[in-house]
């Protein structure tokens, strides 16, 4: 694998979910859910957060003018606030909607597994990040 080169593992055109490590797999499934409702996701994969490949996602993003962006990081200084800033400088005016971040809450990890559980990002909030858009 390259370093900073994204994948689209999920083409399609309505809006773009770029999901980091293992919120891929949480964002292709929200997408396959999304599908039985007629709404058709492109996930990407950035694979690499330094170097980020911005040309790949922005490209995306360029396509569908939506982006949801899915990471376990908190939300203040993380990868997805980098990429919504990115997106928003190179892309602002071909943007349909407001990006959205679906991130960890801004707390400390807990250490209880059900609390863990509840704090990592799930399909459920990817899903109602995409009925605001």
């Amino acid at each position: 694998m390259p370093l900073g080169s994204a994948v689209v593992v999920r083409p399609d055109d309505d809006l773009t979910i770029v999901a980091t490590a293992a919120m891929v797999q949480v964002a292709l499934d929200a997408a396959e859910q999304l599908s039985a409702f007629g709404t058709s996701v492109e996930v990407v994969d950035p694979r690499t957060l330094s170097p980020l490949d911005t040309d790949t996602i922005c490209s995306s993003v360029a396509k569908t003018g939506r982006l949801i962006i899915v990471d376990e990081s908190p939300p203040r200084c993380s990868i997805a606030t980098e990429i919504a800033a990115t997106v928003r400088e190179q892309l602002f005016d071909q943007l349909r909607a407001p990006i959205r971040r679906v991130t960890a809450p801004h707390s400390p990890v807990p250490l209880s597994p059900p609390l863990e559980n509840a704090y990592i990002p799930s399909v459920e909030q990817v899903l109602a990040a995409v009925s605001t858009l």
